[in-house]
């Protein structure tokens, strides 16, 4: 199902708020009373059967703001695997406000506050929520991520190389666990590692087993997430990579280790990228995208220029948003608004409200040689030229187009090298706006993109490729 998301904008005031009782946790960044709320996503088999014999993976990503190898990740998991069998539980974004602002906590380490919290604490609801979803009986396993300093050793190498190190390695709270399928923790740690060490992309970047042995006296570590979950009889694993690599290389290692626990508890899955760092980079930098107002406007973030200036968007009405990758968000940024992507920022809007009409969704174009009829909210690969057909009452406007004496830009053949770069969304100068108008009313708005493929699967709609649960605004 899809989620909406709005802000209301009255008269160049911005208010921000959870539209749904779901989204209790929607706040604005200024408010430093409420921590936002985390999404969970649950993939599972298309057969009712293999759900319900198959067991459940529950992943979570992003406890520590500062940490992207881990919630990146998880986000792929939600965004690019298909499971086949079995279920598999995401929360990518556990401690979103504090991965928006790069910070390990912005009110204190999350990972340190599942043994005793004082109710006014800001996360207090955070930490209640994702206890019990740990807790619900369907959850046979727990992976939490982490990217970790250094490389965990058992022996003193140096000093980015030795015991006190969490990089590299599988964490386990103690040897076993009081579960009917799963009681083995060493094992199945031992076995995640050495799967992970049959693909190191260098052999000094091996994993390890550490064992914190959580009862005997690790008071830091009995105030974590996986020692919650093994009071409560779940098997849990912390999966650490290095913070010495960049993001690519880090969530890499990740996707090893999660997989290997796949295979252990029998989830079968696709996935829809191979497993390099060059893919995994590529996997998280495209195809990011967020539509406004019932998908009148889609804007494609992921090489968006810094700024994006004139956004049409309805005056004196809430604004409906929705996104297709679980790490995003729109922060309200004086009279303009940034869009986040996990602890990056994309773009800044600045918007140009409009009243909006409403007796159109779609028209009618030609796009090389080809006549097509376009709703709103899509992407249209364009090879050579287009042309949008005239309509009796409506005008076009093609940003960064423009001839003398020229009102209404319908009727006329376009090609890339008419179009000024400068105005394209994109910094390769490539994705240009074509908007419709009613007289001073904005009617919606497509993407044409030079740079695609003529034959590629571009011109899907919006409102059928943003369909993630997953985000709010802050």
């Amino acid at each position: 199902m899809l989620k909406l998301y709005k802000l209301s904008v009255f008269t160049g005031i911005l208010v921000c708020f959870g539209i749904l009782s779901s989204l209790s946790g929607s706040i604005c960044l200024a408010d430093s009373f409420q921590s936002p709320d985390f999404s969970i996503h649950k993939l599972s088999s298309p057969s009712l059967e293999n759900q319900k014999q198959g067991r459940t993976v529950l992943i979570i990503g992003g406890i520590q703001g500062d940490e992207p190898g881990g919630f990146n990740a998880a986000s792929l998991i939600v965004t690019q695997y298909k499971i086949l069998s079995g279920n598999v539980w995401v929360v990518p974004n556990l401690n979103f406000l504090s991965i928006i602002k790069r910070s390990r906590g912005v009110y204190g380490d999350l990972n340190r506050k599942f043994d005793k919290l004082d109710p006014g604490d800001p996360e207090f609801k955070t930490i209640n929520r994702i206890k019990k979803l740990i807790a619900d009986p369907k959850v046979d396993l727990v992976l939490n991520l982490h990217d970790g300093s250094g490389f965990f050793r058992n022996q003193y190498i140096d000093k980015m190389q030795n015991p006190n190190r969490w990089g590299q390695c599988i964490i386990i709270d103690q040897k076993t666990v009081k579960h009917d399928a799963f009681p083995n923790l060493t094992r199945m740690a031992q076995k995640a590692a050495d799967q992970v060490n049959q693909h190191l992309i260098k052999s000094e970047e091996h994993f390890l087993v550490n064992n914190t042995q959580t009862a005997r006296g690790n008071n830091e570590m009995a105030k974590t997430l996986t020692w919650f979950s093994i009071k409560n009889k779940k098997p849990a694993f912390g999966i650490e990579a290095s913070k010495s690599f960049l993001t690519p290389k880090r969530t890499y290692y990740h996707l090893r280790a999660i997989e290997s626990f796949f295979n252990q508890v029998g989830i079968k899955f696709e996935r829809n990228f191979k497993l390099t760092q060059k893919q995994i980079k590529k996997a998280i930098d495209d195809d990011i995208q967020v539509a406004f107002n019932n998908s009148k406007i889609l804007l494609k973030i992921e090489n968006a220029r810094k700024q994006l200036n004139y956004i049409p968007l309805r005056k004196n009405y809430d604004i409906e948003f929705t996104v297709n990758n679980p790490l995003m968000a729109i922060i309200p940024s004086g009279n303009a608004f940034s869009v986040i992507h996990g602890n990056r920022r994309m773009t800044h809007l600045s918007p140009q409200y409009f009243d909006y009409d409403f007796s159109i969704d779609a028209i009618k174009m030609i796009i090389d040689d080809t006549p097509q009829t376009v709703s709103f909210g899509q992407i249209i690969p364009v090879k050579n030229s287009f042309l949008v057909q005239h309509m009796k009452e409506h005008r076009v406007n093609i940003i960064g187009f423009t001839r003398k004496g020229l009102s209404n830009e319908s009727g006329v053949i376009i090609k890339k090298e008419q179009v000024l770069k400068k105005y394209s969304i994109d910094k390769k100068g490539s994705i240009f706006r074509v908007e419709i108008y009613k007289e001073k009313k904005f009617s919606g708005m497509i993407l044409v993109d030079f740079s695609a493929n003529k034959d590629s699967d571009l011109k899907i709609a919006a409102k059928n490729r943003l369909v993630d649960q997953s985000k709010k605004l802050f």
